[in-house]
């Protein structure tokens, strides 16, 4: 049985569908009135930050949308992404790179801050930009684009055989196709000195659809022992689609662990973190690092001073068992560790 010519073109001018995940990238809302328009809230909300995102854009998927409360501007939420005014002032000590990115590269995408472990900038894309990123101005084109540009950073790997630890980062690695990451896993899991594989993502709470089959085979599929550290502020942020694509890579034995910064007016309540830790523990997620906002230019606004925060820690661990207690540190540019606050 033959196919006519006609139904041969209807077939190949069918448009190819993208993967759900893909396609919650390619819809996310990135015009501030229709940001405002979906939350019921003020004109004037949209006005400031159409002005003040000229740089650093507004991009955050509809789904992470649908968890803010309607009608209220202060939402935890809505706060990590909705370009305000303050971002414009000059604050003393609040610079481009403020925990030393630039002055740590050893190839093109390529870090190292600390011994055994390097970092590899995969890509600038990210699912959604959080106004206080201590990379919102990284200079991402001079980051590797595919697989052949990797080859120098997979090199300098292959000529240090103290590094244990390779750290996937960006950006956020899960923005680029399971494919290409698979054959970069495999490129990396070929030195043989190589022990851990460590990937920093914010995906699974922005968009929890990118969970899928193949990324679970490559992050199983590997000699390398994985660990995905994920990226959540606020209980609020893991929903109930959330919660099922972290049981998913729990069930399938990949170690989890979190890190969140601590953000006025998003997190900055006993309260507000002892729900976090509780949510991820019931997720089988591990509390693993509180961090004090990087100082990097645009978000003074969201500080919190390190004297609240180690009072906030005392009062965590008057709440909660010493598992659910994540580590208060601060990344400083030079230092040999993340610094310990509380």
């Amino acid at each position: 049985m033959t196919i006519s010519n006609l139904d041969s073109e209807s077939l190949v001018r069918q448009p190819v569908s993208l993967p759900r995940w893909q396609q919650a990238l390619k819809d996310a809302v990135r015009d501030p009135d229709e940001l405002c328009q979906l939350l019921g809230i003020s004109h004037s909300w949209a006005e400031a930050a159409r002005h003040w995102a000229k740089t650093f854009p507004l991009f955050v998927p509809r789904s992470y949308v649908a968890r803010m409360r309607i009608g209220d501007p202060y939402d935890p939420l809505l706060r990590q992404i909705l370009p305000l005014a303050e971002e414009r002032e000059p604050i003393a000590g609040y610079v481009n790179d403020p925990v030393g990115d630039l002055q740590a590269a050893v190839a093109p995408g390529l870090l190292q801050k600390y011994q055994a472990r390097v970092l590899m900038v995969t890509t600038g894309a990210c699912a959604v930009h959080c106004r206080y990123c201590f990379r919102r101005h990284f200079p991402y084109s001079t980051a590797p684009k595919s697989p052949r540009d990797w080859q120098p950073a997979i090199d300098e790997i292959a000529a240090d055989r103290s590094v244990e630890e390779i750290i996937l980062s960006g950006g956020d690695p899960l923005t680029l196709v399971d494919a290409q990451l698979a054959e970069l896993v495999g490129m990396l899991e070929s030195l043989a000195h190589l022990k851990r594989l460590r990937v920093h993502t914010r995906l699974p709470i922005m968009i929890p659809e990118r969970v899928t089959g193949e990324l679970i085979d490559w992050l199983t599929g590997t000699r390398l022992t994985t660990i995905v550290v994920i990226h959540a502020n606020h209980a609020a942020e893991i929903d109930r689609h959330v919660g099922a694509a972290l049981a998913r890579l729990a069930d399938a034995g990949v170690m989890l662990l979190n890190q969140a910064v601590l953000l006025r007016g998003v997190n900055d309540t006993v309260e507000a973190l002892q729900q976090l830790s509780q949510r991820l523990i019931e997720l089988r997620v591990m509390p693993y690092y509180l961090h004090q906002l990087d100082p990097v230019a645009g978000a003074a606004h969201f500080e919190v001073r390190v004297e609240r925060g180690r009072e906030l820690m005392h009062q965590l661990r008057e709440r909660l068992p010493g598992y659910a207690i994540p580590r208060y540190v601060q990344e400083v540019a030079d230092a040999e560790y993340k610094v310990p606050l509380a």
